[in-house]
């Protein structure tokens, strides 16, 4: 591929298209945002209130593993926070990728084993196992993300990937016909 491409006799310049910019700046990242934040309002309502009440009713065994298990959604889901806000503000032109990159290790999301439910899972309240489930769900859907994003940055990186955005090359075409407007107002 050359430097430039052609369209209609002009030079256009080789656009680079980033999954991750693209899916950051999509209705499909912020309807993500959204799921991910309602969760965290959804299990911390829960811990709050109904789920205090059903958690004083458990005998002691039980008791410890609700504690346990609530501790870890709440982690979890902290962990889920943190990382919406951060790619939103990466977004927002808040923070650069690099900063990202190092506040994501931070939250240490995906590193080491899965951690496992307690022995006693099954006989918490169905409410909390509901939460715990759907934070698991959205932890990997996160994942998956990130690893999209991160096989697109690294094909990036070996030059691999110099695509032509239409919509980039039409841009450009608009702003040399209506270009003068901009200088006159």
């Amino acid at each position: 591929m050359g430097k430039y491409s052609e369209l209609n006799g002009r030079k256009h310049t080789p656009v680079t298209v980033s999954f991750a910019e693209k899916f950051l700046g999509s209705a499909q990242f912020y309807a993500v945002f959204q799921e991910g934040m309602a969760l965290v309002e959804e299990a911390s309502g829960y811990l709050d209130s109904i789920g205090r009440k059903e958690s004083k009713d458990l005998d002691s065994h039980l008791s410890f593993a609700y504690a346990t298990e609530s501790m870890r959604l709440t982690t979890r889901l902290m962990q889920v926070a943190s990382w919406l806000l951060i790619k939103r503000a990466v977004n927002e032109g808040e923070m650069t990728s690099e900063q990202a990159g190092k506040e994501e290790d931070k939250l240490n999301m995906y590193k080491g084993k899965p951690v496992q439910k307690v022995e006693a899972f099954d006989e918490l309240p169905e409410r909390l196992q509901d939460l715990v489930e759907k934070s698991f769900s959205f932890l990997r859907r996160m994942q998956h993300i990130d690893e999209m994003m991160q096989r697109q940055e690294d094909i990036s990186t070996l030059g691999e990937t110099v695509q032509y955005s239409p919509v980039n090359m039409q841009m450009e075409e608009l702003e040399l016909a209506f270009g003068n407007l901009k200088k006159r107002a």
